[in-house]
């Protein structure tokens, strides 16, 4: 359909709203996603005492996750890539919160393993599809919103496991934590293989008009023409190497592209700090600042509470203040979590200030957290984005892997300073790393160039 028709259309026609359902879903999904994971962070002190672990042992228990959920980033971007995402997502979810519910029947320390390993790899799917979807159904100036929206649901989920599961063990003890985080995902599972279809054209509940909106996602509003005399980039683009790219259609450019591999490294590392709080946070705060299972878990909830308004504040900036730049948030969260990682080892023992320390730490983590994903989807075609997501995810996931396990193995040697100078050492890396990557031009990004 052109733009006359479409302008035509649009004046006899309202367009749907339907993507932003789609985005609400995704982030109810990725909530019970990140429940699912999370819950072993709480339950964490009381499996060491009934299965009697060292501190490394523990820490390879969290890290199994992230090696199955790495190992089947890859192959699943293939998978989607060919054979698009409406069914194969929905049983990935299935499968997800079997894992989670048979993690409540656990009877040894080999168990839990195993199971956190098949959970990784079942979940594995999940961010792969839910972006692909992003970046077939939004716009390119919607998409930054639309992944800081889903990346919020993947941080919410951590906000209220640490309460609800410190009330379930009070209660009841740790395995009915797993058997009821289970539930939501199959339910979701079903909503979404009848409502969620691969493309926009493909649904009846997205009318012609929206689906046009979507398609002329290069279409330069007045909105963003007045940003673009309003605010000079200049100095901004010359700093984040901004450059108008070539466009990777093929396989074999996305494997070899730097771009790509640059930002895997990245995320390596950051996803690694996420992670390490994920699983140990709970621990250092009954363990070192000795605070009680109730005050442990409205502590432990800070961080993701900071998670939440960083993704949806940073996708915000990127998309409407920094006309579809991605990598000056990426930045923004590199240096400003080194600052808090090393600020962690002067941590106060009041519930209150930690709570507030760890609320800003997770703030500046996740600013730039959902640009990482994003950041793919302007130096890809459509067809191939799931083949370059699912490498930054693979680095992503290698990083949570491998940074829970170096934490236990430090713990058991050191001290918590160590594992905080460690932390910050590892965002230094990806502040280094950014900068060799280049920040694609888009056509919006272009005008205001051409204009500052």
């Amino acid at each position: 359909m052109s733009q006359v028709n479409a302008q035509s259309l649009s004046g006899t026609k309202k367009a749907t709203k339907f993507r932003w359902f789609i985005i609400s879903l995704i982030f109810l999904i990725y909530t019970v996603a990140s429940a699912d994971r999370s819950n072993l962070g709480v339950a964490l002190p009381f499996l060491r005492q009934e299965f009697q672990m060292t501190n490394t042992e523990a820490g390879a228990i969290a890290s199994l996750f992230s090696v199955g959920y790495a190992l089947a980033q890859v192959p699943a971007g293939f998978m989607f890539s060919k054979l698009g995402v409406h069914k194969i997502f929905s049983w990935a979810l299935i499968a997800t919160s079997v894992f989670t519910g048979f993690m409540g029947t656990a009877n040894s320390a080999f168990a839990l393993k195993g199971l956190r390993l098949g959970l990784g790899l079942s979940e594995a799917a999940l961010p792969v599809g839910i972006t692909t979807t992003i970046n077939n159904w939004f716009p390119a100036k919607e998409k930054g919103t639309a992944s800081g929206i889903f990346l919020a649901g993947a941080k919410f989920g951590p906000v209220l496991v640490p309460l609800l599961s410190a009330l379930i063990i009070a209660n009841w003890g740790w395995r009915p934590i797993f058997y009821i985080c289970a539930v939501p995902g199959i339910v979701f599972a079903i909503i979404w293989l009848i409502f969620v279809r691969n493309k926009p054209e493909e649904s009846k509940y997205c009318n012609e008009v929206e689906q046009e909106y979507i398609k002329n996602e290069n279409d330069i509003t007045k909105e963003s023409e007045e940003k673009s005399h309003a605010f000079s980039f200049g100095w901004l683009d010359t700093l984040i190497r901004s450059k108008k790219t070539a466009e990777l259609d093929t396989t074999h450019q996305i494997l070899t592209s730097w771009n790509v591999w640059g930002a895997a490294i990245g995320y390596f590392f950051i996803a690694g700090i996420v992670y390490v709080l994920y699983a140990w946070i709970p621990t250092y705060l009954v363990t070192v600042k000795h605070f009680s299972i109730m005050k442990m878990g409205f502590v432990a909830s800070a961080p993701w509470i900071g998670a939440v308004i960083g993704n949806l504040l940073g996708g915000w900036i990127s998309d409407r203040i920094l006309a579809k730049r991605r990598k000056p948030m990426m930045i923004v969260t590199a240096l400003t979590t080194a600052i808090m990682m090393y600020l962690m080892i002067t941590s106060p023992n009041d519930s209150f200030y930690m709570g507030m320390l760890l609320l800003i730490a997770g703030i500046f983590l996740n600013l730039g957290y959902s640009a990482f994903m994003v950041y793919p989807m302007g130096l890809t075609s459509k067809e191939k984005y799931p083949i370059a997501m699912s490498i930054v995810n693979t680095g992503g996931q290698f990083g949570g892997a491998v940074a829970p396990l170096v934490v236990g193995f430090i713990l058991d040697v050191f001290n918590w300073n160590t594992v905080f100078i460690f932390l910050s050492l590892c965002s230094l890396v990806t502040l280094i790393v950014l900068f060799t990557i280049v920040e694609p031009l888009t056509g919006d990004m272009t005008a205001n160039k051409s204009n500052s």
